[in-house]
């Protein structure tokens, strides 16, 4: 990579000496002068033994990067050293001895001016306190400080005019956000969490914001279709749970098909990307796209990837009955075990979180099982398979592809509905679970989620299929959500990356195919025209017919549904995928986090 030209560079005094201090394009980059390194001593894990280390990282500062850094417009205390604290020397961190760098976000210079005892004016100029990210474990990003001074009037306005220049190239970063905040999701913390731990990161970072405390299900959806002015945002920010993310995800969707004059109940339309870039700040029950998308559930973990402007493309699979358009998905599509937990939890909502685990318990215990039709078209090899351990992380070579695809779908229109007449795949059985995952699913009770290879981006769907089994072969399966085992490895158990699927349940099948199976010579058919027949039959007291769909968290009534996800036919991977963007980066590989020697600005 070539280096950047050199914007400005000079010593400037910090709270603990001089640094040196370089404004290198949009990144600052700091590091204790000659003169202080020589105080460097202390345990294994001191930072200040990185002293010889600190020639070799800055030069590396642009390739990898640990820490970002941002300006607040008010002045702030320096920090005061606690000496009673274990490890605290003299109030030193690691951020404050080492080569240090960062992205700026925003900066205000203070300069005030003293007697002195002579009668001549001298100038105490303060750069305002600097902000930066710090990684921490667990994909957590924190907030530290810095702050340098100067006591050169001339210099300090030279430092300001280059940090405006350099901010005003900047145009990834968001400057006005709309803000919908659901004060009754999760443990109806919401509201408080946005109060106490986002609005002042956003107010350091001179962001305005317009928030927006919805009063009823499909507020938000409603208020984006409909009456908010979207041109004067840049992204739209939710704090709540999926559901949450689901109401905003519909309603920028829609809304941005009707501003384009696209039609999303035509099975044929090709959507049109969202422009905006939609934030969540996790605040609900499971969080599970906040968490498969950043690696943590941390709300200062999201506002700070707000805050840096980072953008992931995601894509969205629209599900339709009987060619009528219901809904999008994002992350589950669940029939039978948890499309039927889903239902029993909503009538214990006021047990809170809590209601998903008793749900869970009898859902089990009532081994469920459903028959049904899945029909399926095969995804390209060239997207890998659900089993082949190559895990969604930040910078995906996978996810990338289908950007150059898109490019080319509309050459090749012809030679796809050539190959999809043959391509489907059908299975017929009996169905304990089935599972359509758009990402990995993860959540904090489950670190690898439904699909642990499931992607992003990349256009397709891991479809995984739970054959009817013992009670103990179905808890072996579950239980295998929670450990590092490999969950698919069940004789009962598919899984198939996927474009497009359908499922058909037993009593939706049409009259020509019960007859086709009772012309079975074996019988087999005879006997499952009259099982049908019982079920319907409502003294019997046979299993129920059919099931119900848990879509994100939201429950979908209809059984038979066809779900396409990124490729439909003639639009192969230019109808849902990579649809909308979200305000984050993807997982990053957990080795940047565990070297405590490793810079890197965000």
């Amino acid at each position: 990579m070539e280096t950047q030209p050199r914007a400005l560079c000079s010593q400037l005094t910090s709270q603990h000496g001089l640094c040196d201090v370089t404004l290198t394009g949009a990144f600052l980059s700091w590091k204790e002068a000659e003169t202080c390194r020589r105080r460097a001593a202390g345990h294994a894990y001191d930072p200040r033994k990185a002293a010889k280390l600190i020639g070799s990282l800055s030069k590396s500062l642009c390739v990898n990067n640990r820490r970002m850094l941002y300006f607040s417009r008010r002045p702030m205390r320096a920090p005061v050293r606690d000496r009673s604290r274990p490890g605290d020397r003299g109030g030193t961190t690691p951020a404050q001895t080492r080569g240090n760098s960062g992205v700026l976000l925003g900066a205000q210079l203070n300069v005030t001016s003293m007697p002195s005892q002579h009668n001549c004016i001298t100038f105490s100029a303060l750069l305002t306190a600097v902000s930066y990210v710090e990684r921490g474990r667990k994909h957590r990003w924190q907030c530290s400080e810095v702050t340098f001074r100067c006591t050169e009037s001339r210099l300090c306005l030279q430092w300001l005019q280059a940090i405006k220049e350099q901010l005003a190239l900047l145009t990834t970063r968001p400057k006005r956000l709309l803000v919908y905040i659901n004060p009754y999701g999760g443990k109806q913390r919401g509201k408080r969490i946005y109060e106490q731990k986002v609005a002042p990161i956003f107010c350091r970072a001179s962001i305005s914001t317009d928030v927006i405390v919805t009063e009823r299900a499909n507020h938000a959806r409603d208020h984006l279709k409909t009456e908010a002015d979207l041109q004067k945002y840049d992204g739209i920010v939710c704090v709540g749970g999926d559901g949450m993310f689901s109401e905003v995800m519909h309603g920028l969707i829609s809304r941005t098909q009707r501003d384009t004059g696209a039609d999303q109940n035509c099975s044929g339309e090709t959507l049109v990307e969202c422009s905006l870039r939609v934030g969540i700040i996790p605040a609900g029950s499971t969080d599970c796209v906040c968490y498969a998308t950043v690696g943590s559930n941390d709300p200062v973990t999201s506002a700070l990837h707000i805050v840096v402007g980072d953008s992931q493309p995601m894509d969205v699979c629209s599900i339709r009955a009987d060619d009528t358009f219901l809904r999008y998905s994002v992350s589950l599509l669940g029939y039978g075990f948890y499309g039927d937990m889903l239902t029993d939890s909503e009538r214990k909502r006021w047990m809170g979180p809590a209601r998903y685990d008793l749900s869970g318990v009898k859902t089990f215990l009532s081994h469920r099982y459903y028959e049904g039709t899945v029909s399926f078209l095969l995804a390209d090899s060239n997207v890998g398979t659900p089993r082949d351990k190559l895990q969604c992380r930040s910078g995906c070579n996978i996810c990338q592809q289908p950007s150059a695809d898109k490019r080319l779908c509309g050459k090749e229109d012809h030679a796809l509905d050539g190959e999809a007449k043959g391509a489907w795949q059908v299975i017929r059985g009996k169905f304990l679970a089935i599972n359509a995952a758009c990402m990995s699913c993860a959540c904090p009770r489950s670190p690898k989620g439904l699909s642990p290879s499931a992607h992003l981006a990349n256009g397709t769907v891991d479809l995984i299929l739970v054959h009817k089994c013992s009670r103990l072969d179905f808890f072996r399966h579950l239980l295998r959500h929670t450990n590092k085992d490999d969950q698919f490895d069940h004789p009962f158990v598919e899984v198939y990356r996927v474009r497009q699927f359908r499922f058909t349940p037993r009593c939706q099948e049409t009259a020509s195919e019960l007859e086709l199976e009772l012309r079975e010579g074996d019988g087999v058919g005879r006997a499952r025209f009259f099982s049908q027949i019982c079920r319907k039959h409502p003294a019997c007291g046979c299993m129920p017919t059919h099931s119900c769909w848990n879509c994100d968290g939201e429950i979908l009534p209809h059984a038979g549904i066809e779900v396409r996800y990124g490729a439909a036919h003639r639009d192969r991977s230019r109808v849902h995928c990579q649809l909308i963007k979200l305000f984050a980066r993807g997982i990053e590989e957990q080795t940047v986090f565990d070297d405590p020697y490793t810079l890197c600005a965000i």
